[in-house]
């Protein structure tokens, strides 16, 4: 048989979970080969770049879908349990298939879909043909980045403040500010309390200076520590700041900052993820695929 398509697997995939149990990404590739009787030919087909086998990307994008539902949870890198919410859909009879159609349901899901409560869901999400072929390209794109970004943001809240230190100079440097990786590293290079702290060059003469803390936090930055670093602007007699975190900022912080007349701007996890993509913080070229259309001026007889 044919190899089955991604969302033929979501189910499937579910219930290897379904003892409540850590699996490992590979036991998944061989229990779902196993199940759908694929021969070795079929478990060993390459994608056409030849970098990865189909069975792999396709049980891959069914991993990020069901996870992105909250089907299932990542315990650590290749390893994955299933969440309550996963564990209450196997246990419901009436259902037994699960594809993008069904996952629309999930809020968090049509967030990574970029498809927002108001707007019309498709009863069949398969059914394209309505879209050109570019369109198509730029509807996966998008969701290639949304899930790269959001495992580069996973990767930084799991690695160190040292490293995290590390990315954001770079990540300054890459933007155009601090000057060198060694004199941004200069003026950032103090470790603070979850983050760092210090002062960077606006450009590469140093004619002005911004003043830099970042937090690798989980919970929301409220106004009070925006308030703190404010404080320390005036203390420094700044008029420029940067505040970056992982996490988020309340409705409350951003207020503050609007009203205040120091130049203060927030970058939360989600804009931190962005920039990262933007300036190839972190992330590599996977693959390349020129577009081509017959040149018509190539034809024209003069």
């Amino acid at each position: 048989m044919a190899i089955p398509g991604f969302q033929e697997f979501m189910y499937p995939f579910l219930e290897v979970l379904k003892d409540g149990k850590e699996h490992s990404l590979k036991e998944v590739y061989g229990r779902l080969a196993e199940e759908f009787k694929l021969s070795n030919e079929e478990k060993e087909e390459l994608l056409l770049s030849g970098k990865q086998r189909v069975l792999h990307n396709r049980i891959g994008w069914t991993r990020t879908y069901l996870n992105k539902a909250g089907l299932l949870k990542t315990v650590r890198r290749g390893i994955y349990v299933i969440s309550d919410e996963g564990r209450n859909l196997l246990n419901n009879p009436n259902i037994n298939r699960i594809d993008n159609a069904f996952l629309m349901k999930y809020e968090d899901f049509r967030e990574f879909k970029n498809v927002n409560n108001n707007q019309q869901i498709p009863s069949d999400l398969t059914n394209l043909e309505d879209i050109t072929p570019l369109e198509e390209i730029e509807r996966n794109y998008k969701i290639l980045k949304e899930e790269a970004k959001s495992d580069l943001l996973d990767k930084v809240k799991s690695g160190t403040s040292l490293f995290f230190e590390k990315l954001v100079v770079e990540l300054l440097v890459a933007m155009g500010y601090g000057g060198s990786i060694k004199d941004a590293g200069q003026a950032v290079g103090r470790s603070g309390d979850e983050g760092i702290d210090g002062v960077i060059k606006e450009d590469i003469l140093g004619l002005d200076m911004i003043y830099l803390q970042a937090k690798r936090w989980e919970n929301t930055v409220t106004r009070p520590e925006l308030q703190k670093f404010v404080g320390s602007l005036y203390g420094q007699q700044a008029g420029k700041g940067v505040f970056i975190t992982t996490s988020s900022f309340s409705e409350g912080a951003k207020e503050y900052v609007r009203k205040i007349d120091k130049k203060v701007i927030l970058i939360d996890g989600s804009d931190l993820a962005e920039y990262m993509f933007e300036y190839n913080i972190g992330v590599g070229r996977e693959e390349t695929f020129v577009i081509k259309k017959v040149n018509e001026e190539y034809f024209e007889e003069e």
